[in-house]
């Protein structure tokens, strides 16, 4: 097997078709998140990633996207920001994962939601994860019909919600690909506003994710496109979200909402709207990303897994690597996977939020994922 290594961005029209051919040919592989336009926007507001192609007798049959510092440190592309990692391969390619280390020039390769099938990595996982999953069907009447059939335990409260929502502000509507830059502004300073209200580190507050976003916006292909979703109050919005589609995945990304109306459930009358409009649109699955959340056991139908370690070929920067960033990883997951822990872990951290934005207003500009 001949390895070739390239920009995302400098990827030649034929290589792009075939890996979108690729992405074709397994439902393992049709995340956006792994198709070349999310790497090339990658490649642009961060650096430093690179595309590994695969070729057996000269045909591409697999594209390993990843990122590399100077130290020959490798992390899979767009490491937490993606929900889906992977070398995208045909049907029946293998490979030797230290022989692609070694062409792609890592030490060591970290990754933190890997695809399941990838069995070369296998003995590099050092943990597997549930990412929840909503298998969506094409709804036949309306939105309160397809609700009622789909959520029959959600429907009536939801629906109450929604009609009190109408009431108090106004017509409710959704718009399930809006295109107008600035209501994704909008939805970046409420995001921005929660992550702070609830301690977590502010990625709206990193002008290159701000870029990206922006870009990853206008992108409109068939495998990747940046879709818009908001719920609107007469003519105020009250939630938005902002993820990727390919022609049969839908991404959920980032969620958010008027923190004034949260009384309403905003966030959950969101989810499932934008999966009953998704299904009308052909697509078949909502991944809803790794982690544990109460609506997420609500509207799920069934779970994916992915997977997160260290690769590594035999040098002192991958020793080095894994020593500092294992021991981080596994006091995290301790605390997700233990209630125990895990509340009292976040009213801390609300509280630290708390304090920090004291005296500071929730629609603070915008410089994913708190979910």
């Amino acid at each position: 097997m001949e390895i070739t290594i390239h920009r995302p961005e400098e990827l030649s029209s034929s290589l792009l078709r075939a890996w979108h051919r690729v992405m074709d040919e397994s439902p393992d592989y049709a995340n956006p998140f792994l198709a070349p336009e999310f790497a090339a926007g990658i490649d642009r507001y961060r650096g430093g990633a690179h595309v590994a192609v695969l070729h057996e007798r000269g045909e591409p049959v697999g594209f390993f996207p990843y990122e590399r510092n100077s130290l020959g440190v490798g992390r899979a592309i767009g490491l937490g920001l993606s929900d889906c990692q992977a070398l995208v391969h045909r049907p029946g390619v293998t490979w030797d994962t230290q022989e692609l280390l070694r062409a792609c020039g890592l030490s060591v390769f970290e990754f933190d939601h890997l695809v399941e099938e990838q069995k070369p990595f296998g003995r590099h996982v050092t943990g597997t994860f549930a990412s929840p999953a909503i298998d969506l069907k094409v709804g036949e009447g309306t939105y309160a019909e397809w609700l009622r059939g789909a959520y029959p335990g959600l429907a009536k409260t939801t629906l109450k919600k929604e009609r009190r929502l109408g009431r108090d502000l106004g017509e409710m509507r959704f718009v399930y690909d809006e295109r107008d830059p600035r209501v994704l502004r909008t939805l970046m300073r409420w995001k921005s506003a929660q992550y702070r209200r609830t301690g977590r580190m502010d990625r709206f507050a990193r002008p290159w994710i701000v870029d990206l976003v922006d870009h990853l916006f206008r992108v409109r292909e068939e495998h990747f496109n940046g879709v818009l979703s908001v719920l609107y109050a007469g003519d105020r919005p009250v939630a938005a979200h902002f993820g990727p589609t390919s022609r049969t995945l839908f991404a959920a990304w980032f969620t958010a909402y008027d923190p004034e109306l949260r009384y309403y459930s905003p966030g959950l009358i969101m989810h499932l709207r934008m999966a009953e409009a998704a299904g009308r649109e052909g697509v078949r699955l909502m991944d809803l990303g790794r982690g544990d959340k109460e609506w997420k056991d609500w509207l799920k139908t069934r779970e994916l897994r992915v997977g997160e370690g260290f690769a590594t070929r035999p040098h002192p920067m991958a020793t080095a690597h894994r020593l500092w960033r294992r021991p981080v990883r596994g006091l995290r997951n301790t605390v997700l996977a233990h209630p125990r822990l895990r509340d009292p872990a976040d009213r801390l951290l609300k509280t630290v939020g708390t304090l920090r934005t004291s005296g500071r207003p929730d629609s603070g500009a915008a410089g994913p994922r708190a979910r």
